[in-house]
């Protein structure tokens, strides 16, 4: 497993694993009509411009093939995605992706993040502590249920 930081040209291959992931694994804590809009919305502008400041984590296999990515937000201090490809879960991809996410972190404020309720126990097992659930309000116009975490470095 290789890591390289992403770029802008990745935005269609990382929000099509990224839609996949929706279909794949959140079908498990939502139903198929939230889903169904979720994973139709096509990536926010903000993450063309994340990426270009360098906010990307990518992994990738000895092929290039895409392993998962997360992406952070400096400005919120917030882990604003993390997907794994649903094939090669439980390998530890997931945790080497949020430690390099948390090296980008500013250690004087807490991580922050909105973990999809499928996602709260890996966040857990990565030091984070599930605060309030809340309602998201996703572009796609559904209000995704979720939890509000956060921890310290």
């Amino acid at each position: 497993m290789q890591f390289r930081t992403g770029t802008a040209d990745d935005v269609a291959r990382l929000w099509a694993l990224r839609t996949r992931c929706v279909r794949e694994t959140c079908s498990s804590h939502y139903p198929p009509d939230v889903i169904a809009p979720w994973s139709a919305s096509p990536p926010p502008a903000q993450y063309a411009r994340l990426l270009a400041q360098g906010g990307c984590v990518v992994a990738e296999d000895s092929q290039g093939g895409l392993l998962g990515f997360g992406v952070f937000d400096a400005e919120g201090n917030e882990v604003d995605a993390l997907f794994v490809d649903p094939d090669r879960g439980g390998q530890g991809i997931g945790q080497a992706l949020m430690q390099r996410l948390l090296a980008l972190a500013d250690p004087a404020r807490d991580v922050v993040l909105s973990a999809s309720l499928n996602a709260v126990p890996f966040y857990q097992r990565q030091g984070f502590i599930a605060g309030n659930e809340e309602a998201y309000p996703h572009p796609s116009g559904v209000a995704l249920a979720s939890v509000r975490m956060h921890r310290k470095l």
